[in-house]
This record gives C-alpha cells, structure tokens and sequence, in this order.
C-alpha cells in the first residue's frame, strides 16, 4: 500500500497562545520538525497541510483556507489521490512521536483513527469526495463528526500514550519527562 504521510499544521494554536508547530523542543528542533520525522519511517513521502514550509511538499486546505485539520485532510487526499498513493497516515503537529505499532494498527483498507487522539489516522484516499462533500454541506468541521460521518473504526491502544501538546504547559511537562 502506497502511503502519504500529512501532518496537520493549519490550526490556530488558540490554547497554545502563539504558533505551536515552530514552538521549541530542548533540542532546538520545532514540534512540526518532530511530527515530521516520526512519521516519515511510516510512509513513501511526507506533506504539510495547512501552511507552507520550506523544503517540504506544503499543502494549502482544501477548499478553501483555515478549516484546521479537515481542510488539511482534505488537500492531502486529493494529493495523494492524484499522485497515485491508496492512503493518506495523518497526524498533527502537535504530536512529536508516531511510534510504528499506531501506524501498524492504523493502516488498512477502511478508515481508522486513534481513540482520543482522532488526528492519528488512516484515510483512504476514496473518501476525498467524501469529505469535499462533507465541508460543502456543513459547518460542523470538527474531525469528531467527520470520522462519524466516515465510520472511521476506532483503535484503542490502552498501554500507548502519546503526546499532544495543547498548552505550553503540555510542552513543558513533555520535555521535562519524555517518556
């Protein structure tokens, strides 16, 4: 199965109270740099949505700008469908780590996402019609009621907690304790 790896940097950061995807880790690296390279072992190539990065493939929402992660999503189906991948494995900018037993439990021929952590997730790229038509039709743009919508399964990995950082105190609680 032919993978795209997204990471979804579009939102707002409003919890965050300034850009979170270029806040700082201690080793000086940004946490979209992060999110960047723990996907990347999972996929063929790795896409932005939601913002440009030089050097990367960046991918503007679909259909239009700010519609946070299901704007992202929706770009980064319709690049991979037409470039030929089967799946997009997406996952936030704010989450630093994507450990290859997620992507293993994520990927397959129906849409899935993580329990509580719904920007972890695998999407077929037959469901970018979809989710255009889902963005055209309501102005509910949450991801929960999308992955409703899509009867994305749901896979619960009880001993796995990954982090997502929300707050600058999430940040820091983070790299004082990694683990």
């Amino acid at each position: 199965m032919r993978l795209l790896g997204a990471v979804l940097a579009g939102g707002r950061s409003s919890r965050f109270g300034s850009d979170k995807a270029r806040a700082l880790m201690a080793d000086g690296r940004s946490l979209l740099d992060h999110a960047v390279a723990a996907l990347a072992p999972h996929v063929e190539a790795v896409a932005v949505c939601g913002r440009a990065v030089e050097g990367l493939v960046s991918l503007a929402d679909r259909p239009a700008p700010d519609l946070g992660p299901l704007g992202g999503l929706a770009a980064a189906l319709h690049h991979a469908r037409e470039r030929g991948f089967d799946a997009v494995l997406t996952t936030g900018c704010d989450m630093p780590v994507f450990p290859a037993r997620l992507a293993a439990a994520l990927i397959g021929n129906a849409p899935a996402v993580l329990q509580g952590q719904p920007l972890a997730g695998c999407w077929p790229v037959g469901f970018s019609d979809a989710l255009d038509a889902h963005l055209a039709a309501t102005e509910d743009r949450s991801i929960r009621a999308w992955v409703s919508r899509a009867g994305a399964r749901t896979i619960t990995l009880p001993d796995m907690v990954l982090p997502n950082i929300n707050r600058p105190a999430d940040l820091d609680t983070l790299q004082r304790d990694p683990s």
